[in-house]
């Protein structure tokens, strides 16, 4: 960002520098300065778009950007974030779930309604401490419902910056959500008198609102939206990247500025589609690698004994038996459902929440053997995850295993808990992909000394850890029976935790701890 940032100060130095320069040339031939420069502009441009296509990767072309902008929300502005620090506040306060999720004869509805209007009240406060002017006008002489959009805009605002960053709001975003789905009940509404949820803004209903839906379907939308690799990338080619995508984005908001959209909100849009990819970049990325590891060190048809992916149910835990072709088959295609999963999370966020706060999808308070939870059907998340999965059969060509999806159950009890599952993923493959990679570095000699005498060279060392991971990471470990684990779709992601769990037994450990490991939250 900081490279960004530099050249795109330059650019703007550069653009000012010729400004003046022209200013200074005097007054004559006024009507032909004012009329070819038009025609310049619109021949530069054009050739500066064709440039930039042509040094740009084809295959990026075919994303559907049209449908991805439905679920990408828009970043936030800095008024948005006034109101971000005032939720979180009211959140790290608040003991909803304590209060209403617990086993009682008093009426719920009650209960909800009177821990929603303290929800208010305490933003309404916070408004008045942080504004007075702003919270006088805000509470005077009026009642909750009379400021209900002032209520939705901060519930929508909580809701879009925790899709655009899921490690914030931990815990107060459970809350958030539990607060919204109960205040969509019929019977809640009428105690409330309105309405706390409304739908969330995307980069696709701005654009759709103002009549810019063009903006997506542009041939630089993908150069100017388009994650930097560093990689061992020199700083000329970074440098160079970075002055075509700012090039591009600000083509693209030219473009399409109109009466109806500003520059500046164009460039919003591009931001945001820019932020969805740098988290494909973090999360995909990972996993990609992952089956870039298995197709370069193990082959179906052949294997070394040393490292064999088969497996056999009761020995080392594993609860599966599959022969080194069957476990390598089965390793892909959890890999390729991950990547998919991970690619399409927005989506699957944006359907999780439809499904959570939808007003006639009710839930069931139960022990789930892990305390009470909501059990809540989630039909959108379902179909799309099928939908998914449907997908990699069909890339693969053949499916080992369960294709069962838990979903409202004991095991994933509503599609709160299905989100949270597989936003870990990415934070179980990175350490590994990192190792791996630490591993090919040039080493301090004694450390290669060390990896030698102990595991017989780095490619040894990395065949071993590899094997392990995709062996008992895919053994159906980590649960009693079949049906919380195995191999159903989410019992593929409770064996690889399983193995988490256990790395610190694992022969190789040290050289995790050489490269940095500390734990699978913070590496």
């Amino acid at each position: 960002h900081e490279l960004e940032a530099t050249a795109f100060h330059r650019q703007q130095r550069s653009d000012f520098e010729k400004s003046a320069a022209s200013a200074s040339g005097g007054e004559q031939n006024e009507e032909a300065r004012t009329k070819e420069p038009e025609t310049d502009v619109g021949q530069n441009e054009r050739m500066e778009g064709e440039s930039l296509m042509a040094d740009y990767s084809s295959s990026t072309l075919t994303d559907d950007y049209l449908e991805r902008a439905k679920h990408i929300p828009l970043r936030l502005s800095l008024t948005d974030r006034r109101l971000l620090r005032l939720l979180e506040a009211a959140l790290n306060v608040s003991e909803y779930t304590d209060r209403v999720d617990v086993v009682s004869y008093r009426s719920k509805h009650h209960r909800i309604n009177q821990q929603l209007r303290d929800m208010c009240s305490i933003l309404c406060g916070l408004v008045v401490a942080q504004n007075y002017k702003k919270g006088k006008e805000l509470i005077e002489g009026k009642e909750f419902k009379d400021n209900v959009e002032f209520f939705q805009d901060v519930f929508e605002i909580g809701r879009r910056h925790k899709i655009l960053n899921p490690e914030k709001m931990r815990s107060e975003y459970g809350k958030l959500l539990y607060m919204l789905m109960d205040s969509q009940l019929g019977e809640v509404q009428n105690l409330l008198e309105f309405k706390c949820v409304r739908d969330l803004r995307t980069v696709y209903s701005l654009l759709a609102e103002r009549g810019a839906t063009g903006v997506l379907e542009d041939q630089l939308i993908g150069i100017a939206t388009e994650e930097i690799k560093v990689g061992s990338r020199t700083r000329y080619e970074i440098q160079n990247d970075i002055r075509k995508k700012e090039k591009a984005r600000e083509m693209i908001a030219r473009k399409y500025a109109s009466r109806q959209i500003s520059k500046d909100e164009i460039l919003n849009c591009l931001y945001s589609i820019g932020d969805n990819n740098s988290y494909l970049l973090y999360n995909r990325d990972p996993i990609d690698k992952m089956i870039g590891f298995l197709n370069t060190y193990f082959k179906p048809d052949e294997y070394e004994e040393s490292f064999s992916l088969a497996i056999t149910g009761g020995v080392g835990g594993a609860r599966l038996s599959h022969s080194h072709k069957r476990q390598y088959t089965f390793v892909l295609q959890s890999l390729t459902l991950w990547r998919e999963i991970s690619h399409d999370m927005y989506k699957l966020w944006h359907l999780a929440e439809s499904d959570i706060l939808a007003e006639r999808n009710r839930y069931t308070l139960a022990d789930t053997g892990q305390g009470l939870n909501r059990i809540q059907r989630a039909p959108s998340v379902y179909n799309c995850v099928h939908g998914i999965i449907s997908r990699c059969q069909r890339r693969i060509g053949s499916w080992v295993g369960s294709s069962v999806v838990h979903l409202g159950d004991h095991n994933v009890p509503n599609a709160l808990m299905f989100i949270d599952k597989y936003t870990q993923v990415p934070k179980i493959l990175s350490p590994i992909v990192l190792v791996i990679e630490y591993i090919g570095n040039d080493l301090d000699p004694a450390i290669s000394e060390y990896i030698d005498r102990a595991f017989g060279g780095k490619e040894s060392l990395v065949k071993l850890i590899l094997s392990d991971f995709f062996r008992h990471g895919f053994d159906g470990s980590g649960a009693d029976n079949f049906f919380d684990a195995g191999s159903c779709i989410d019992g593929r992601l409770t064996s690889a935790w399983n193995w988490c769990s256990k790395l610190e037994k694992k022969a190789y450990f040290p050289v995790f701890k050489l490269a940095g490991f500390d734990n699978f939250e913070n590496f």
